[in-house]
């Protein structure tokens, strides 16, 4: 691939050459053959993948990239080139555009390319170890070498530091190590090695995959720990399912090889010919033994191989099924206490049917030697014989033994578990006194496992052939309808269950009754009914009867709290601090029509949280009715309902205190002005208005007057949820029983007042503070102006004197124009024009009298003057 140089002459300078349309239009026409060129050898190149599974595809495909991408770039550096560039940049050539875009690319992908093909040479020496060692042993050894060689590539490779490089290039070295193992254990000769030599090489192929596996994941953890940003967390499985399958196969095949060299071999030595009268049947069974390894040989399909994993687990079945003896005696020993049972078989029906498929495969065994009369007649074959008698009798006994203790202790056990309760409390520690007890009783079924496991063990028995008691069969025959008094009772007590824990105490103390009666219904089910009783289905009916009544009146009651509650939540979202709002920042109240506004608007919203304290009264008498049917107000049987619900005010109410208070105490807190106030002069000094001990008052009072909203917030008389009427203690006085008396003591709110007057007082010493500023300018007023001027005057000064006087005056009056006229100090803005005002009178007072001294001095001087010259005027 070469770039086509232009053949116009490039010789002088570049302005001169890009002032000639005609050397331009030909470098243009270059320029776009070059970035034609370019693009499609990009195009090209980025096309390209690896050819083949390995990873040297993937390093053959980069070096490529970088042989061709490196071979344009080094044109494109061509001192023809660059001129070209120059010239057409300087001729501002639209087409230059486009070839400088397909150069930058040029760079990045060759950069890529060259960057990549770095990195990945230091892998190949790995690689070459793993594809074309002579050993297992140098595989082994370069696994760790070449996943420690993969992580300082994605620590430092700028390309392959990415899941999109790097997982591919990681299921290639899947792949090569697959290959590499798939050379080691091949099939076609395995079994026809020696077979020490064939389990060496299994071995080593499973220790080369899990080798593998483990270095991965040490190497996951050592990026990790190496504080990298980026972690190894990709798809295992597209590294592993494969190399994973493999190590399982290997394993089947040790186990072959194992299985043919040390237990059929052991049991068909070489002797057995010759004491033997039939030596050929001995050889029939060797050959039998070693035809077991024949569908190995054989095989139409590569077992390593992940799509043949379904063909490989039949041959592994098939081969496993032809082969036991000695391991069926050593599996029934070493699990006789304990045996494996099939999936939902009970205990000793289960253990009886372990036992007899022990006994079938063993017997099968058994079978095949006596084809040969002459081998089961050896003193070999006497010793199998004599294995099978001696299991095959154990395991009778065992089976008798099992059938024996089972019969014997279901027909003790069944009718004293046929006469249990149907329902049993969970804790045997509750009493049966309070009702807040009953609440909290919680029953089960009780159904013995026991008794369901007898019915499975009866139904397996009978399919075992083994006779069962009467008494068995009976209850086995009545399963359904225990499935289904149980399958009832369970969800009549998950839904009783669950609606008592819908209950709170008073609620609970409120349903006293029906809790009573629905707590006797069940108690029949506890104390009288057994699973022989007769009336069982009438009990859950009833039960279900009385858990839904209660549950009908527990919706209602709930309904008509929720009503409550919305109406205390209202109560307690109450905005008893509202604050004006200004159109813009000038326009901030004044003190006290900030506090007036907040007064008025407080007594709006009172209204309203009062009518809702109003409506709840009704909404009890409503419970009232429902559950004592009475409408009074004054049920005996709602007394603690009512405290409960006037302790549930008395709560919302301190809330709602507390949190206006701490809302209020906020909005001081921040730096967002809320009101203002003027510093103005009041002889003999600087002060506010209005005053800071008025201002202190007035947010006392606005305090108190939001505590003594509860006031308005009538108690109801002991036991009722009717208001209590005033009271006339003496002639003139009349106290009403409300919440102010027991709210107002709570500390939370005494803490809230005393820190929110304590924050109004330092902001306010902030701004006398501030103001102290401003006593520069006390002379102004605390100097007797007569007594200056007089002395002043009788001083005679010169002009000079009062003009310093003059401009020391003009200069306080003009400064104080340029103060600040505002003070934002938290929730107080402190307007400073009044005082300003005042300084700038006083200023100007002073002028005026040192204007009119000035005036009457002049005139005494002018007199004076006027007579001299009279005098002198009148001597001549």
């Amino acid at each position: 691939i070469e770039l086509e140089m232009p053949t116009v002459n490039l010789d002088g300078e570049v302005p001169v050459l890009a002032s000639d349309p005609s050397v331009v239009q030909s470098l243009e026409s270059c320029a776009m053959t070059w970035q034609k060129l370019i693009s499609t050898v990009l195009k090209g190149q980025l096309k390209k993948v690896p050819k083949g599974d390995g990873a040297f595809a993937e390093i053959d495909l980069w070096r490529e990239k970088n042989a061709t991408l490196s071979d344009l770039a080094e044109q494109t550096k061509l001192p023809e080139v660059k001129k070209v560039l120059e010239i057409l940049q300087e001729a501002k050539s639209e087409c230059v555009g486009d070839l400088q875009i397909a150069l930058s690319d040029l760079r990045k992908y060759h950069l890529e390319a060259l960057d990549n093909v770095k990195f990945l040479s230091a892998l190949e020496r790995h690689l070459k170890n793993i594809a074309y060692g002579p050993g297992t042993d140098v595989v082994l050894n370069t696994i760790p070498s070449l996943l420690n060689a993969l992580r300082m590539v994605w620590v430092m490779s700028r390309h392959y530091n990415k899941d999109e490089r790097m997982v591919p290039l990681l299921e290639r070295i899947a792949w090569e190590i697959s290959t590499a193992v798939c050379k080691f254990v091949d099939l076609h000769t395995l079994f026809k090695e020696d077979r020490a030599a064939a389990r060496k090489k299994i071995t080593e192929g499973k220790s080369i995959l899990q080798q593998w596996k483990k270095c991965y994941f040490t190497a996951c953890a050592q990026v990790e720990e190496s504080g990298s940003e980026r972690f190894w967390k990709f798809d295992v499985k597209r590294f592993f399912e494969k190399t994973d399958y493999m190590a399982a196969v290997c394993q089947d095949l040790y186990d072959i090889v194992q299985v043919v060299t040390e237990e059929l071999y052991n049991i068909f030595i070489p002797e057995l010919t010759t004491v033997t009268e039939n030596p050929k049947g001995v050889e029939a069974l060797l050959r039998e033994v070693n035809e077991l390894t024949s569908p190995m040989k054989e095989l139409k399909f590569d077992p390593l191989s992940i799509r043949n994993a379904r063909n490989w687990k039949s041959v592994m079945r098939q081969f496993r099924e032809e082969v036991s003896v000695e391991n069926i005696k050593q599996i029934f020993v070493q699990n006789l206490k304990d045996p494996p049972l099939y999936k939902n078989h009970p205990p000793v029906a289960g253990a009886i049917f372990w036992s007899r498929s022990l006994f079938y495969r063993i017997k099968h065994t058994i079978i095949r030697f006596q084809e040969v009369e002459e081998l089961l007649a050896s003193e070999h074959g006497q010793k199998v014989k004599q294995i099978y008698l001696q299991v095959a009798k154990k395991m009778k006994e065992y089976e008798d033994q099992k059938y024996k203790e089972w019969k014997e202790r279901t027909e003790h056990i069944v009718p004293h578990l046929l006469k249990d309760n149907l329902l049993t409390l969970i804790t045997s520690a509750v009493t049966e006194e309070s009702v807040t007890t009953k609440k909290n009783l919680r029953f089960r079924v009780n159904f013995s496992p026991i008794l369901q496991e007898i019915i499975i063990e009866t139904k397996y028995m009978e399919q075992l052939g083994l006779p069962v008691p009467e008494i068995a069969r009976y209850v086995a025959l009545q399963e359904d309808k225990y499935l289904r008094y149980t399958s009832k009772l369970k969800t009549m007590l998950a839904c009783c269950h669950k609606l008592m824990e819908t209950l709170n105490e008073a609620e609970t103390k409120l349903l006293d009754d029906y809790i009573q009666e629905l707590w006797r219904v069940l108690k029949s089910g506890h104390k009288r009914l057994t699973w022989n009783s007769l009336g069982i289905g009438e009990f859950i009916f009833q039960c279900t009867q009385a858990i839904g009544k209660l549950e009908s009146l527990v919706h209602q009651i709930h309904n008509i709290s929720e009503d409550i509650s919305s109406k205390l939540l209202f109560i307690e979202s109450a905005n008893l601090f509202k604050l004006p709002l200004s159109k813009n920042s000038d326009e901030l109240p004044e003190a006290k029509d900030f506090f007036d506004y907040i007064k008025c608007e407080r007594a709006k919203d009172v209204a309203h949280i009062v009518r809702n304290y109003s409506a709840i009264p009704p909404l009890l008498i409503e419970v009232e009715g429902q559950v004592a049917n009475t409408h009074t107000g004054k049920s005996s049987k709602l007394a603690s309902y009512y405290a409960y619900w006037e302790n549930r005010i008395y709560q919302v109410l301190t809330q709602l205190i507390v949190k206006n208070l701490q809302a209020f105490n906020e909005a001081i807190l921040a730096n967002v002005p809320l009101l203002q106030i003027k510093a103005v002069f009041s002889v003999p000094e600087i002060t506010f208005q209005p005053s800071a001990s008025e201002i202190d008052k007035m947010t006392t009072q606005s305090i108190q007057d939001c505590v003594e909203v509860t006031k308005h917030f009538i108690r109801w008389m002991h036991g009722t949820c009717i208001e209590c009427p005033p009271q006339h203690v003496r002639k003139d006085e009349v106290v009403t029983f409300n919440f102010y008396s027991d709210v107002s003591q709570n500390p939370l709110l005494i803490e809230q007042s005393v820190l929110i007057t304590q924050n109004v007082h330092k902001v306010l010493v902030s701004l006398s503070k501030y103001l102290n500023q401003w006593n520069t300018y006390e002379l102004l007023w605390k100097s007797d102006q007569g007594t200056v001027l007089e002395r002043l005057a009788a001083e005679k000064p010169a002009c000079v004197i009062f003009d310093e006087q003059l401009q020391f005056y003009m200069k306080v009056a003009q400064e104080v124009t340029q103060q600040p006229l505002i003070k934002d100090e938290q929730f107080i803005r402190l307007q400073l024009a009044p005082l300003a005002f005042t300084v700038q009178e006083y200023a100007k007072a002073w002028m005026i009298s040192l204007g009119k001294l000035l005036n009457e001095s002049a005139r005494e001087e002018l007199v004076r003057l006027r007579d001299e010259i009279q005098v002198g005027v009148s001597n001549l």
